[in-house]
Order: C-alpha cells, then structure tokens, then sequence
C-alpha cells in the first residue's frame, strides 16, 4: 500500500464514523415507525436495522448502501400479521431469506435488473397511496378499517369525524410533523444539514407532547429481549398453507427487486466499486435468515439512509457496520425513550415517506412520450390497492410482458395493385397478436382479383400466423366462384415456423 493510501485512512475513517452517525439518527424514526406501522412491537424494526448494519453491512455485494426495515414492506408486513399473526413472521422472513441466498448463489441475481421500470414505480406508488391511507387513521389516533381499498373507501368517515381532545391534538402533532419534514431541508444554516429530517420532527413532537402535556398515544414499549421470538421447527408446518407461501414468494420478489434497484441507484451516486448483485442478494437473503430466526422485521437495502450514507462522505461499508453498532447501543441502553414517542409524529414521518414513494413528477413526461409505461405504471399501483401487493405486482408484470409483445411483434402490409394481380407484401414480425389486423386486411381484398402473399420481409413468422395465413390461402385458392378463382401463394416465407431471419429488400 502506498504512503498516500495510508494518509487518506484516517480521513476516510473519520468520514466513515461521521456518515454512520448520521445513518443512524434517520434509521431510529424510521425503524421504529415501520415496526409500529407493521403492527409489531417496535423494538423489531431496531432489531432488522441491527442486523442490516452489522451482519449484511460487513458482506460483500454493495459497498456503501444500507439494509434494514423499509417501508415499502410494510404494508405486506401488516397483512401478514393480521392474517397469520405475529407467531408467523418469523418463518415467512426466514423462508424469503433461505430462498434469497439460493437465487443468488445460481446467479439470478441480475434477472431481477429485468423487472420493467414501469412496474417498480407502479409498486412502489401503490405501496405508498396504501401506506398513507392507512397512518392516516393512525394519525387522528384512530384504527384502520383494513386492507387498502377499505381504508381508502373509509377516508370521508374519518375526516367527517375528528372531533375530542385527543383525535385532534394527534392530527396537530401529525401534521406538524409532516409540515417539519417538508420544510425541514429549506432552513438556512448548517442545521439542516447536521440534523436528519426525520430526526428534527420526532424530536420536537415528543418534546411538544410532553411540554404541553397532549392527550396522545406514545409507542409502547416490550423491551428488546422481550420482543424477540426465536422460531422453531414447528413453525415449518405453517409452510403447507399455500397463502403462507404465497406471502413468502411475495417477500422474496419484492424485497429483492427493492434492494437491487436500489443498488442500482446507490451506484449512480458514487465513484466507488460497483455492486455485484449476486453476492448483495446473497447478504440481503443472510441477513433475512437471521431476522427470520428472531422473529424481526424483513429487510431490504432502503434507498433514504442508502443516500443519506453517500451524502455524509461515507467511503467504505464501515459506515454501515457502525450505524448498526449505534442501532445496538441505542436499544440496548435507551429503550424507555422510545416510550415517549407519539404515534402520531411517527404516522407523520410515514406518510411522508410514502409521497416520496409516488412518482408525481414522471408520469406526466411519461404518459407524454411512453403511454404505454405510463399505463403499466397505473395499473399496477391501482391493482395494489384493489387486491393486494403480490397481486398487483404480478398484474403489472403481466401487462409489461404483454405490452413488449405487442410493440415488438409490429407488423406493416402493403397492398399493391398490378396488372393482373394484388400483391400483399408483409414485412416486420407476424404472431398471433396481430392476425386480427392481417386478417381483417386480407378479408377486405377485391374478391374479382388474384392475391399473392409476399413474406420474404418477415422478421418473424410465429406458428399461429403461418397457420392462419396457410389456411386462408387454401380457402381462396380452392373455394367455388363465379369469378375466377383466387391465386394466393405464400412466395418466399420464412423457412419454418417461428423462424427468425434478417429482413430482405
């Protein structure tokens, strides 16, 4: 190593420690609040952010972003406990864990860098339009109906009746708490760039609340040791219940396509190594597997304190190690603050969190240049909240599949009217997607001229539409007319069905 290396040690180091403090002062609120939002004591959200930061922070895969409980699981997480109780999140997350470690060790890591734009951004819109409905209710201190759709349909019964001491000092802190987010960063002075957002607007929420002495609900508090169930072997047998299943194939496509796109964005911000997205799909299923056997929250590389950990100067994983060091130190040595942190300012920070997650500014430009994205995109946050995450995602993917199709198998006809003939010429790619354009074309043909069929410019033939094209060629050729008969000939096809060849002339 060079002496210049060992002169910019202690400068990185120090900007390691500085940028783990700061990744840890965002990852408090935020952890606390998905574990509260996830219906589970919060004391598990601190426990994902410590193994994060020291198990999948010191593995290879992504050098400088960070893994803990995010919230575009939460939503999963909470139907998930509300369908098959808190016993059995820890063998749904140490499932997806086992089930990330062996997608990763046969090299499909890269495959999730496939999923369509589109769909990401429509789930992670869906998750954020179910998220804030659902702290909403928790915002004004009351309890959400349900799923998405019912506390979407059950927003006017609850603005309509906020009223009491204690729904409408809630709403106040709530709603303080998103104006400080919102406003936060637009401060002049160094403060906002020494104190995270989040950070800020718990922080004086608690204080107003204890101040003024406000008739609201505060987090309750297990204990860490308290809070942790270590999951058994009987808990496998919840794995024949094809919905458990279900929710753990859920878990792993999601929190997967989560994490490597969001590696794929850490890298855009630094000049650092690039991730390998096997090896951070293997720390991201390891460090799952862990979570799983305590019976904690899944984790996912999250993209805030993943650049929060970029801003602040971070140069090595040491800064992700040690926040989860901080994580450990804070829940260990002060738990009962977390007591004194209402549910409100947390709903606050959530609520925010999720309109970040909707993608307002693209969709105009997209609708504008690619409509199609634009309507995967809606389609997919809109089944999310009309079914449920799995779903939805799956529904997007499907349209994305079936949008490619139907873009790249276009396919032009020209008709050409000769002398003693009309000649078709078809060129591009013909499959069944567009027989019925082929089709309608051939049937509207004078019925008093012979037709010749050119497929020599076909990119692509697939078996439907040589079938098709055959068919209707023998049908002209052989059926009775007054007139004389048709004279369609399939000329120069392409060699065999499904054939793929360059295009001529």
């Amino acid at each position: 190593m060079s002496s210049t290396q060992l002169r910019l040690r202690p400068q990185a180091l120090s900007r390691d420690v500085l940028a783990s403090v700061v990744v840890f002062l965002v990852a408090v609120p935020l952890c606390v609040g998905i574990a509260v939002a996830s219906g589970v004591p919060a004391e598990l959200g601190l426990v994902t952010g410590i193994v994060g930061g020291l198990l999948v922070g010191a593995m290879p895969g992504s050098s400088l972003q960070v893994s803990g409980p995010a919230a575009g699981l939460t939503v999963l997480v909470y139907e998930a406990v509300t369908s098959h109780g808190v016993a059995a999140l820890g063998i749904i997350v140490l499932t997806t864990g086992f089930l990330q470690v062996g997608l990763g060790l046969v090299g499909f890591g890269r495959w999730f860098r496939a999923i369509s734009t589109a769909v990401v951004h429509g789930m992670l819109a869906g998750i954020g339009l179910v998220l804030i409905c659902g702290q909403l209710y928790a915002l004004a201190g009351a309890d959400a109906p349900g799923n998405g759709l019912d506390n979407l349909s059950g927003l006017p019964h609850l603005f309509t009746h906020i009223g009491g001491a204690a729904s409408l000092s809630s709403c106040a802190i709530g709603t303080a708490t998103i104006v400080v987010l919102v406003l936060w960063k637009r401060l002049p002075g160094r403060l906002p760039r020494m104190i995270p957002g989040p950070l800020a607007a718990v922080g004086l929420a608690t204080v107003a609340v204890a101040l003024l002495d406000l008739p609201v609900a505060t987090i309750e508090v297990r204990g860490l040791v308290d809070s942790l169930r270590l999951t058994g072997l009987d808990d496998f047998a919840l794995l024949v219940n094809p919905a458990v299943l279900g929710v753990v194939a859920a878990f792993t496509l999601i929190a997967s396509a989560e994490s490597l796109f969001s590696a794929a964005a850490v890298d855009r911000m630094h000049d650092g190594p690039r991730t390998h997205y096997n090896k951070e799909l293997i720390a991201q299923g390891a460090g799952n597997t862990v979570c799983g056997l305590v019976g904690a929250l899944p984790m996912t590389a999250v993209i805030v304190r993943s650049a929060a950990n970029v801003q602040a100067g971070a140069r090595t994983k040491a800064s992700r190690i040690l926040h989860g060091v901080w994580l450990l130190l804070f829940a260990a040595l002060f738990p009962a603050v977390l007591g004194l942190i209402p549910v409100a300012t947390l709903a606050g920070v959530l609520i925010h969190a999720g309109a970040k997650l909707i993608p307002v500014a693209m969709f105009r430009p997209l609708w504008r240049d690619h409509r199609g994205e634009a309507v995967v995109l809606a389609v997919t946050a809109g089944a999310i909240i009309l079914t449920d995450l799995f779903m939805g995602v799956l529904l997007g993917i499907g349209m994305a599949l079936v949008k490619s199709a139907w873009e790249t198998s276009a396919v032009r006809l020209d008709v050409a009217e000769l002398d003693d003939r009309t000649t078709v010429t078809l060129s591009g790619s013909a499959t069944f997607l567009r027989l019925p354009l082929i089709l309608d074309t051939l049937e509207a043909l004078p019925k008093d001229r012979p037709v010749r069929l050119d497929l020599s410019r076909l990119r692509y033939l697939d078996h439907a539409c040589r079938t098709a094209l055959e068919a209707w060629s023998t049908q002209h050729a052989t059926r009775p007319q007054e007139t004389p008969p048709h004279e369609a000939v399939l000329t120069a096809a392409a060699e065999g069905e499904g054939s793929s060849r360059p295009a001529s002339g």
